[in-house]
């Protein structure tokens, strides 16, 4: 039976309501953004959060709204895929004029796949890869500064913090340009250079995230590129630059996979990204824009990059990863790749009383919460195919007989209908194994202050467990196995009851009633599993989390609505205050 024709005038109307719904989007997405300087002039950190969590629930709210729209206009004609390689024909005509393409081109795919529930990718319905090898539209500003190096340093860091509209009163802006200077001074001295540099280039608008905000740049000396970032707080009695970072591990954690998105106002997302990725040239295109906010077109640079990668399949397979093996959880990855994907088993181990629900529930939390810069990103994923070759025999049988409801595979194709992807970190308890004395100390004193972080983010872990954590290639220690993580205020912090007899003692079972939401932080000596020296290390650091007072102390903060600085670079590269 033929197709009935194409109707031009529906296809036109369809393509420009996918338009307007994500101009609206992106409109709603600015707005928020921009309040960021407001906030930080303000000291409205409460008002930053809530930003920050509205912000991200405004992409599925506009798929879910013009889902609705789509189903009523093109009714019958819904699935009809030439209908919707000439609507994706009309749409990508308009993009011709925005400066956002990109984001556009994705949120195109978000509808089609909604609309669809695309198995694997077609190109005739979704931008599986841009229609645009280079920008459509032409650069209207630059969007750095550049400031020649014709005066002193202290001298060029003021004219750099004169161009910006902070909004705030600065407590002694020559005396944190002097410490900027001498910072950069000495960095170069460690080179082997001379103090004289040639110029700075600085990103035009603000990053705010928190209870922060930063200048980023770049510094030119020769024929090197040193990274630049200058990090602000706005304290009570006013501005203060509480530290730079000048070198590419420290502005590559600023912008880690395990931190909050920024706030950042830009009209041209692909000129700031390109910009970021001269000065983190070994970070992801991906992870730039998920760090800046535009977590969903992040997902689909991965995507691509990941389609790339199984190019390669024949030489290089995914094949279950290292570590233990998890109760609730299929984790695998291909060696040479640094991104895991993680399955929701059929059934899960003893002792685990999750569901599959919940489950995805508690994914859904970390996206949504202040990561820290110690829970790692996870990005959601549906309808994957791959070439069954690609995947290792031993992997196959574990799909085979413990993700039926997840996977479906063929003669030689796997579909994975859910799963969640990653970067790949070494577990914990991998990494003191192989680690030397000093590694494994600097290791377990960093994971006792991830818990912390955690805590005082208003998040506990559940299990305290060395392989539940992982340690990044920067050596921080990040958080990972989240089906038993939940709100630290929704736990009930108690010392254990005395025993009445030796029996009670003894006995396999407890004493006393133990509620769900029951925890005994004095129980945690005996599960960390650490070699009696390393254990001795941490609880010289970190004794304080085997008593409730750490914990209810936690707890009374977030209950009185007080909110923490974790500060996402390390004490070296601050400045001490007067």
């Amino acid at each position: 039976m033929s197709q009935p024709p194409i109707d031009s005038r529906l296809t036109n109307q369809t393509a420009d309501a996918i338009f307007k719904s994500f101009n609206i989007y992106r409109t709603r997405f600015s707005e928020i953004t921009r309040r960021a300087k407001l906030r930080f002039r303000d000291h409205d950190w409460k008002g930053m959060r809530a930003d920050a969590a509205q912000r991200l629930g405004l992409y599925k709210n506009a798929v879910d709204r013009i889902e609705i729209d789509i189903r009523r206009l093109l009714a019958d004609r819904i699935q009809e895929k030439q209908v919707w390689a000439s609507i994706k024909a009309v749409y990508s005509d308009m993009l011709l004029r925005i400066d956002d393409w990109e984001l556009a081109e994705t949120f195109f795919n978000s509808v089609t796949r909604r609309i669809y529930a695309t198995v694997g990718v077609n190109s005739d319905i979704e931008f599986v890869n841009t229609d645009f090898n280079v920008p459509p539209t032409q650069t209207k500003s630059n969007i750095f500064y550049t400031f020649e190096a014709r005066e002193p340093t202290a001298d060029l860091i003021q004219q750099i913090f004169a161009k910006y509209q902070l909004m705030v009163p600065f407590l002694d802006i020559e005396h944190d340009a002097d410490q900027i200077a001498s910072k950069i001074k000495i960095h170069l001295s460690q080179m082997g250079s001379s103090d004289k540099i040639d110029r700075i280039d600085m990103a035009r608008n603000v990053f705010y995230r928190g209870m922060g905000a930063y200048l980023i740049g770049r510094i030119y000396k020769d024929s090197v590129l040193i990274p630049l970032a200058i990090a602000l707080l706005n304290l009570p009695d006013g501005g203060v630059v509480d530290g730079v970072l000048l070198n590419e591990d420290d502005v590559s954690i600023l912008f880690s996979f395990t931190r909050a998105h920024f706030h950042v106002e830009v009209d041209r997302p692909y000129d700031l990204i390109h910009f970021l990725k001269t000065i983190l040239p070994n970070k992801r295109i991906a992870e730039l824009y998920i760090s800046t906010g535009f977590n969903k077109h992040g997902k689909t640079e991965l995507y691509r990059e990941l389609l790339e990668h199984l190019t390669a399949c024949h030489e290089d397979r995914f094949d279950v990863s290292r570590g233990q093996r998890g109760m609730v959880m299929i984790v695998f990855n291909m060696p040479s790749d640094d991104l895991v994907f993680k399955l929701i088993r059929d059934q899960f181990g003893t002792p685990k009383k999750t569901t599959r629900r919940e489950v995805i529930g508690k994914y859904d939390m970390v996206f949504r919460h202040d990561r820290a810069g110690r829970l790692i990103d996870a990005h959601e994923f549906e309808y994957l195919k791959f070439d069954a070759c690609c995947f290792s025999p031993q992997l196959l049988t574990e799909l085979s007989q413990n993700a039926r409801k997840t996977v479906r595979i063929g003669n030689d194709f796997i579909i994975v209908n859910h799963g969640y992807v990653e970067r790949r970190v070494t577990p914990l308890d991998v990494f003191l194994k192989n680690a030397d004395e000093s590694q494994a100390q600097n290791a377990v004193i960093d994971w006792g202050h991830a818990i912390k972080d955690l805590a005082v983010s208003n998040i506990f872990p559940g299990d305290i467990l060395l392989k539940n954590f992982g340690i990044t290639r920067h050596g921080r220690v990040v958080f990972y196995d989240y089906d038993e993580i939940c709100t630290l205020t929704s736990c009930n912090f108690r010392n254990l009851p005395p025993a009445a007899d030796y029996e009670d003692e003894m006995a396999s079972e407890p004493w006393f009633y133990v509620d769900e939401n029951d925890v005994f932080p004095e129980e945690f000596i005996k599960f960390i599993g650490l070699p009696d020296p390393l254990k001795a290390v941490f609880l010289q650091h970190h004794a304080d989390l085997f008593e409730i007072d750490f914990w209810q102390r936690a707890q009374e903060a977030i209950q009185a609505g007080e909110l923490p600085h974790i500060f996402p670079y390390s004490e070296s590269c601050r400045f001490k205050r007067k």
